[in-house]
């Protein structure tokens, strides 16, 4: 299943630095002036996962293949984005090919490095995207209301009720409003529509290498509590230390982010921020070969599931044998798990469960 992410915000907040760091490689341009990224920079970010490093080491797997999100790096935005204003809708349009939107939010102080509107001020960075985005939504909606369709009647009349809600909506900032006038019947619709503002979002609110210890400062707090408000998750870190750590080898990296008080770096918490935004759950294989990490939405089938490896599977799916993660590692692995009866047999109305340990059973 392939998920793109796009990394946004104002200019010098971080994100080239925040993209480079989360694929351990100098990657993208990270420059102290706006619009160094033009053309967006894409990459393919491990989502690591510390149960898969485990149950690796149970069956001596060969090799570990964790789950991928692509990263987008999308060249900063700047007020007036959404009428052309510092390539704004060159950039917009980036965004609108994303699934979800990782939000980078200055939260910290350095003379060094310049700000477009020239002081840290995370409620109004917000602000300036978080407009610019409905802005340009309402000039979507506007151009979809003055194009004359071919459809029937009523169902221009049944679009053009709905691209006027949206539209009040939006002029009073209500995005929830437009949200909640999705069901199963205009779905396709409003995907077609590619709405920005309703985008999947998270904040990352990044702060300077001297507060990570403090788990944050004043700003962080902000961004924080604005998330709180709006329903939405927030991600607290230093874009600049982790950018140092991706250059250390695993020992060392380990070693530096127990100092800072930190169990995992940027890419776990990203990563597990973006999982649950877009409600994934992790399901895995197992054996001396590979054990690998396989992504799907909450609530998938075994079928649907076993089609995430190959459609072969899912064409000709028979059962699956499943063992939760905590019985797989209790036990020590497939056989004595087998030996305690912790192996089901599912079949094909089973709803795999996050961390469930899956062997398929196909024949095509």
């Amino acid at each position: 299943m392939s998920v793109a992410c796009g990394i946004v915000g104002l200019p010098n907040v971080g994100k080239s630095t925040l993209f480079n760091s989360v694929l351990g490689k100098e990657e993208a341009e990270a420059a102290n002036y706006p619009f160094c990224t033009i053309e967006p920079n894409k990459g393919m970010v491990v989502v690591s996962d510390k149960r898969l490093e485990i149950l690796a080491d149970i069956e001596g797997s060969r090799n570990i293949i964790y789950s991928t999100v692509e990263l987008v790096d999308i060249a900063g935005l700047v007020k007036g984005a959404s009428k052309g204003e510092g390539l704004g809708n060159q950039f917009l349009g980036h965004i609108r090919e994303v699934d979800v939107i990782a939000h980078v939010v200055r939260c910290f102080a350095d003379s060094e490095t310049h700000h477009v509107d020239g002081s840290v001020d995370p409620k109004r960075d917000i602000l300036v995207i978080q407009n610019e985005l409905i802005l340009s939504d309402l000039a979507t909606i506007e151009k979809r209301l003055e194009r004359s369709d071919k459809k029937s009647k009523a169902e221009r009349e049944s679009q053009v009720t709905l691209l006027k809600l949206c539209q009040e909506y939006l002029l009073i900032n209500d995005v929830k409003g437009v949200i909640n006038l999705v069901n199963e019947e205009n779905e396709k619709f409003f995907k077609e529509l590619g709405l920005l503002s309703m985008k999947k979002q998270i904040y990352v609110a990044n702060i300077g290498e001297e507060d990570v210890s403090k788990s944050g400062n004043e700003y962080s707090q902000i961004v924080q509590e604005i998330a709180t408000l709006e329903n939405k998750r927030a991600v607290i870190l230093s874009a600049k230390l982790e950018s140092t750590l991706a250059l250390m080898n695993r020992e060392e990296r380990q070693f530096f982010l127990e100092n800072y008080g930190l169990k995992e770096g940027a890419v776990g918490r990203l990563g597990k921020a973006l999982y649950d935004e877009l409600n994934f759950i992790t399901f895995f294989t197992v054996g001396p070969q590979e054990a690998r990490a396989w992504k799907i939405k909450r609530g998938t089938t075994a079928p649907k599931a076993a089609g995430e490896i190959h459609s072969d599977f899912e064409r000709g799916f028979i059962k699956a044998n499943v063992c939760s993660y905590e019985d797989y590692c209790k036990y020590g692995g497939e056989q004595k798990a087998r030996e305690h009866g912790k192996i089901r047999i599912e079949g094909k109305e089973y709803i795999v469960n996050d961390g469930d340990v899956v062997h398929f059973k196909f024949n095509v």
